[in-house]
């Protein structure tokens, strides 16, 4: 959920394993993409408010009689996860060519926890001071939940996040894990199609092979949309071909078949089915929209402003949940419920960009810094070993 849109610089030449590609030309920044990353955001925000009917406690009632309509988009809106992977795939992918693994752990670093210790600790303090609105976690955030929660390791650890929608970022670690490895070699064409590959034969294996640490490794449930991500910025960098297009396909496949097993958890957030079909036709738009990205379909999309909006899209998902629940329960005492939602939609972004001006931005520099000085001097300490 935290992956960025940079501009490419100048791309490297390409090495011998990947000499028969057409070298790349520079392409200009997809603004598409952070519009995207703003919209799985949204999608997410949207679910958590008006798609899920077990907590009525929020809205004083049931959110599918008081707003029918929202209500029906926010139930299938929870697959804006599904978008954000596509777009992790892509971006990450982007991002790392030509750089080192420290230069992809730094990046990381930077872009992921200062906004998350921040939202971290809000959260927190709203939670000691009112009641929380998940019926299946009543008890108060204590210091060692609070603590280990900072590691975003805690999920692994068997200690409860802090708020819910974090079970996402142990997904995107687990992802830039297994492609950290790739980047002990270096990216290069071939490489990076053949870890399409493998991950893909592993993911499909990993059920039968019932070995829980595989299966923790390669999610069988969602690599298909961070391969898929990946298959496609190689044709957004080179050029599609049938290789490629096999990859995305059969990803989208993959990823249709273990919906099955994914629509059942939605459906006792909502209290009543949801189509399978209609829950595929938001996956299927997910994949068009970045697949349309790396082919240019999107390349007249040069608003700026959407860089702006990009930037908001990782501290509104820390922040939207918890907070917003307290919110929307408040202000929905004194106004209808779509006013409420669109209200408590704006003061969402202003604390998404007050943490992204305040927090991000200031601190980004100063631990970049520091960790680059701290890989320079192990470089330099251990040639002397």
């Amino acid at each position: 959920m935290s992956s960025t849109v940079a501009s490419h610089d100048p791309l490297p030449p390409l090495t011998a394993d990947s000499a028969v590609a057409p070298k790349p030309a520079k392409r200009p920044r997809l603004y598409v993409l952070d519009g995207l990353r703003l919209l799985a955001a949204v999608g997410v925000l949207c679910w958590h408010w008006l798609g899920v009917e077990r907590f009525q406690g929020v809205w004083h009632g049931s959110p599918s009689k008081l707003m029918p309509f929202g209500h029906l988009i926010g139930a299938y809106s929870w697959t804006g996860v599904q978008l954000f992977f596509l777009i992790s795939g892509f971006v990450i992918c982007m991002s790392c060519w030509g750089r080192s693994l420290g230069d992809f752990f730094t990046s990381r670093v930077v872009r992921l926890f200062p906004a998350y210790w921040v939202a971290v600790l809000l959260t927190t303090v709203t939670l000691m001071l009112a009641t929380t609105i998940w019926g299946d976690i009543t008890s108060k955030p204590t210091p060692t939940r609070v603590l280990t929660n900072l590691t975003m390791l805690n999920a692994p650890s068997g200690v409860a996040d802090i708020d819910p929608v974090y079970w996402s970022l142990w997904a995107e670690t687990r992802f830039y894990v297994l492609f950290s490895v790739l980047l002990i070699w270096g990216l290069t064409y071939k490489r990076v199609v053949g870890f399409c590959l493998v991950w893909a034969f592993l993911a499909t294996v990993a059920g039968p092979a019932d070995l829980p640490v595989l299966s923790m490794m390669v999610q069988p449930t969602y690599a298909w949309y961070f391969i898929a991500g990946i298959a496609m910025y190689l044709m957004y960098r080179f050029k599609p071909n049938l290789l490629l297009w096999g990859i995305v396909a059969f990803c989208w496949l993959m990823a249709q078949d273990r919906m099955r097993g994914v629509i059942g958890g939605y459906e006792y957030g909502t209290q009543h089915h949801l189509s399978w079909y209609l829950t595929i036709a938001y996956v299927t738009a997910a994949f068009l929209l970045v697949l349309g990205s790396a082919l240019g379909w999107f390349n007249w999309v040069r608003w700026k402003w959407l860089t702006v909006a990009g930037s908001l899209t990782y501290p509104l998902y820390l922040l939207h949940q918890e907070i917003g629940f307290q919110l929307i329960t408040r202000i929905s005492r004194h106004l209808p419920p779509y006013p409420t939602f669109f209200v408590v939609l704006v003061i969402m972004m202003g604390a998404a960009y007050l943490v992204h001006r305040l927090v991000e931005r200031p601190m980004a520099p100063w631990l970049k810094k520091k960790l680059d000085t701290s890989f320079a001097q192990i470089r330099r300490d251990g040639a002397s070993d």
